[in-house]
């Protein structure tokens, strides 16, 4: 029997206004024979679907997602400009602005009104029918959604609320019925309002993708879609426009705006050799740029894709709030027939139904968090998904890279001492051909020296790289090593030469041929100057323990560590670094792995939460990482967590808000002491107050006072 054949597919999907929505769709799709796997993001307006095609069609796709009242629809179709989201999002706070004043005055009319007594006279006087005619047109949309459900045999929260509707009009309270469809459009307007903001922080990421690029084709300059842009073409971008692909300048200059890519405003001079990014914009000049990735392969292609599929990595608390949500329906219903048991009255039993409010349990935690995670791209900070700001908040021990995550990633040769009589220029150049084609930082400062010692690095007859050690190559028939103090025996490693260079904190390179001692290459990396600074704010904020973790020699981590004032363990292998990382979870630690996503893409795929310094184009970082800042700034850290802790500062909030209401709530109306009326006028309260709560986090973070600015 054959394997079934499993294709992933990406569905638009329409309609969806809120958390409740987004799973029926999801469970719709589910249901069908041969779907194996759904995700739907409710923030990106996305499905994506795991299948087997042989048992599963886009026509029974289609009508399962019908069926919940929602649509699929083109994911081709245009999509709103930039500038258009901005209209759009000032036009929409006016009218809720407005919105907001007449439920407010209105809210306030109608519980005075019923304390007073002015309501009912008011009301008094309105034939039933008008009354009746409004509750059907004003609530048809609700009405019709829950008759679907019903149909299914599904109850929502709108269902509790409709049997509270169907009581007061069958015991005459037409008013109080009335009321309840105005509230409940209410609490699905002010829902709807949340939700696009946050996805208007979504849509105004991928909007930021050009369209369109400038092509040198057979000598001539030719526009074209970018999707048939191909590897290796010739795009052309002039002043003022967007670079529609990743690639390599190789001709021209021009003043580069990353702030869609890094979040930071200062703009980037370009120049043959610079590698830039699609969704950036060239100022001040004429660039040619050799393409190496188009489309959703582009740095800005994986950063949308990452902040839409965020969604689908979901916080504990929002399982346990989902959980929740599906015991609180059925306790809601038990409390209301316990009511009309106990008391006979069918008007308490009915304000239970109706001022219980389910929805705010389901929308208090994702809302939040993609509210978060969207402000936080346009800053640089990509963040995987709620579960890792949940975990960041909480982290209290934080392991640090040093080589590029500490340093700045650019160590320079200082020292070459000789040990076999060489000169410096053929050391140089025997160590730049052996490193010719390592990737390593500190092979290329071995290059860079040599380059100005005036040698030229030289073809290997082969090559190895060792992880954690260092080179190996053939260069004229014989075998040249080049690593760290592990690579080479004691004896070499512990002569005085090599004592005095580690003690000023270098990091030493031992060259040796055939097994035989050539040279030690010293080299210094300069610290960020933003470092000590971001360490100290990491302190403030409550992680207890900081500790670097290097390959490095134990003097140059020791004189490193001490001038952080930090732990620190040295000459570490990649795999003693991903056992470091098990042994704090181990006691119960919440771990978090700083690097530079590359060498420590294993360290930082075990930890908790891992963190990739500028990531901006590499594949590695931003697959290995959990959180990706794209930029080379060590004041986005304590930024990060910040935010992770703000985010669920507001989530608890959220929660607690909502608990608390639910609770006051259901038993004022169980005891009969919250009239119908007034329980219909408060139905929203929650949603609006998680809305107002959780808006907060919409806006782009403000740096934390006390954390040092980027450095130029």
């Amino acid at each position: 029997m054959s394997e079934p054949q499993v294709k992933t597919i990406e569905l638009s999907i329409q309609g969806m206004c809120c958390a409740e929505e987004a799973q029926n769709v999801q469970r719709a799709i589910s249901a069908l024979p041969g779907v194996q796997s759904t995700n739907v993001l409710l923030a990106s307006e996305k499905a994506i679907v795991k299948l087997d095609p042989a048992l599963v069609d886009m026509d029974k796709i289609h009508k399962a997602v019908e069926s919940t009242g929602c649509s699929i629809a083109d994911l081709t179709a245009t999509r709103p400009t930039f500038e258009g989201t901005k209209v759009a999002r000032r036009l929409a706070l006016r009218i809720f602005v407005v919105f907001g004043v007449v439920f407010g005055v209105l809210l306030l009319f109608v519980v005075l009104g019923e304390m007073l007594g002015v309501f009912r006279v008011l009301t008094g006087h309105v034939p039933w029918y008008v009354w009746a005619i409004i509750i059907l047109v004003g609530g048809y949309p609700v009405l019709r959604n829950v008759l679907r459900s019903t149909l299914k045999r599904k109850v929502t929260s709108h269902t509790l609320m409709t049997v509270g509707l169907i009581a007061a009009v069958v015991v005459g309270e037409w008013p109080a019925a009335v009321l309840l469809v105005f509230f409940m459009r209410t609490g699905d307007y002010v829902e709807h309002f949340t939700t696009e903001g946050v996805r208007r922080s979504v849509k105004e990421l991928t909007s930021s993708a050009p369209q369109q690029a400038r092509v040198e084709r057979l000598g001539t300059e030719i526009m074209l879609p970018v999707q048939e842009v191909q590897a290796d073409d010739i795009v052309v971008i002039r002043p003022g426009e967007q670079i529609p692909v990743d690639g390599e300048v190789v001709n021209g200059q021009a003043t580069i705006d990353q702030a869609t890519i890094t979040g930071e405003s200062m703009p980037v001079e370009a120049a043959p050799g610079t590698k830039v990014f699609a969704a950036t914009l060239s100022h001040l000049g004429t660039i040619k740029v050799r393409t190496s990735r188009v489309g959703a392969d582009t740095t800005f292609g994986r950063m949308v894709k990452m902040v839409e599929e965020a969604e689908a990595h979901r916080a504990e608390v929002q399982r346990y709030a989902d959980k929740f949500s599906g015991y609180y329906l059925p306790v809601v219903a038990a409390i209301s027939v316990l009511t009309f048991v106990l008391s006979g009255k069918p008007l308490a039993a009915a304000a239970v139904l109706v001022v219980a409010c389910s929805c705010a349990f389901a929308i208090a935690t994702p809302i939040a968090m993609m509210a978060s995670i969207g402000a936080s791209a346009r800053k640089g900070l990509l963040i995987k998904g709620g579960k890792y700001l949940e975990l960041l908040a909480r982290a209290d021990v934080v392991l640090l890279d040093k080589t590029g995550t500490l340093t700045l990633g650019r160590p320079e040769i200082t020292d070459v001492v000789s040990l076999n009589g060489m000169t410096d220029t053929a050391i140089l150049q025997l160590a730049a051909t052996a490193e010719r084609y390592s990737e390593h930082p500190l092979a290329e400062a071995v290059r860079a020296k040599a380059s100005e010692f005036g040698s030229v690095a030289g073809e290997p007859e082969q090559f190895e790289a060792i992880p954690g050690i260092g080179v190996r190559a053939t260069v004229g028939g014989k075998v040249i090593s080049i690593g760290s103090q592990r690579s080479v025996p004691n004896a070499i490693a512990s002569l005085d030469r090599a004592h005095s260079l580690e003690a000023e904190g270098k990091t030493l390179l031992f060259v040796m041929s055939n097994d035989e001692p050539v040279a030690i290459l010293g080299a210094s990396d300069l610290l960020r100057p933003e470092v000590p600074a971001s360490i100290a704010s990491l302190r403030r904020i409550g992680v207890r323990h900081i500790e670097l973790l290097t390959g490095d020699n134990e003097r140059a981590a020791a004189a490193l560590a001490k001038q952080l004032g930090i732990a620190y363990q040295a000459q570490l292998l990649p795999e003693a670094k991903i056992a470091v990382v098990k042994s704090c979870q181990s006691r119960g630690n919440t771990v978090v792995m700083i690097g530079d996503g590359v060498n420590d893409a294993p360290a930082l795929a075990q930890s908790d939460v891992g963190i990739a310094m500028g990531a901006a184009g590499s594949d590695v970082a931003i697959e290995a990482a959990h959180i990706a800042l794209m930029r080379e700034d060590w004041s986005l850290v304590p930024d990060v967590f910040h935010i992770a802790r703000r985010t669920m500062r507001v989530v608890k909030t959220n929660i607690g808000f909502t608990a608390l209401y639910n609770v006051i709530g259901l038993s004022l109306a169980a005891f009969g002491i919250l009239p119908l009326v007034i329980a219909a006028a408060l139905q929203s309260l929650p949603d609006i107050g998680m809305m107002i709560n959780s808006s907060r986090l919409i806006s782009t973070p403000r740096r934390h006072e006390g954390t040092p600015s980027s450095a130029n």
